[in-house]
């Protein structure tokens, strides 16, 4: 069996009346729904206020995070996406995504919505031409190692007291993290047939909706 039907068969169905947005202001938000839209789930594209309120999870895509981080403000959504992420929404960030969970970027010139307590280095790896992949190790995530992709990818540099490192590359770099409701990835798991990051965020969503809003957290 493939690697990519071994992923796909460890996937539990989309949590029935699920719907999960994408942040849809620039990069490859599309191919985050169309994996959605695989799996099951009720995928939409999120530019408005109005579809940001109605969706029970969002992912924010990889794409550059200055021009997203600019266009959160200019489309009047970054505080109430704050908000609504310190009321209790799952949120996953993927490559500019996680850049924007972050509450210590120190090379973007724009404020992220700095909400997981993480600090997180921008183009760690160089420029496109220096992109790579690999297999990793995740933690909650069973059968063969995920194969990630890295495009102008962030590190996690710093992962605080209440963030979970969910994998590392073979030296220790952390890449995938999670604190709560937020889970950041410095990868691109839209770009590949493994479809089980998705799946993990969906789980979560999921127990979101099961579970109490946790108490709001201090700015």
């Amino acid at each position: 069996m493939s690697r990519a039907s071994r992923s796909a068969a460890t996937v539990a169905p989309a949590p029935a009346d699920v719907r999960v947005g994408v942040l849809a202001l620039q990069g490859d938000f599309a191919e985050h729904i169309a994996v959605l839209r695989s799996l099951g789930v009720d995928a939409v594209e999120v530019r408005t206020l109005d579809q940001l309120r109605a969706v029970d999870g969002l992912i924010i895509p990889g794409g550059e995070s200055t021009t997203i981080a600019r266009l959160l403000i200019a489309f009047d959504l970054l505080d109430p996406l704050r908000d609504l992420i310190e009321g209790g929404l799952p949120v996953w960030g993927t490559c500019a995504g996680a850049i924007l969970l972050a509450k210590h970027v120190p090379s973007l010139d724009r404020p992220p919505l700095a909400v997981m307590d993480i600090t997180v280095e921008r183009n760690a790896f160089g420029r496109q031409v220096d992109s790579f992949e690999a297999d990793l190790k995740v933690a909650g995530i069973d059968g063969a190692p995920v194969h990630a992709v890295f495009i102008r990818a962030p590190i996690i540099e710093r992962a605080g007291r209440g963030v979970t490192v969910l994998a590392t590359l073979k030296d220790g770099t952390i890449v995938a993290a999670r604190e709560g409701r937020l889970l950041a990835t410095s990868f691109h798991p839209e770009l590949t047939d493994d479809r089980r990051i998705h799946g993990l965020f969906l789980q979560m969503v999921a127990e979101a909706r099961r579970a109490p809003a946790p108490p709001r957290r201090p700015r």
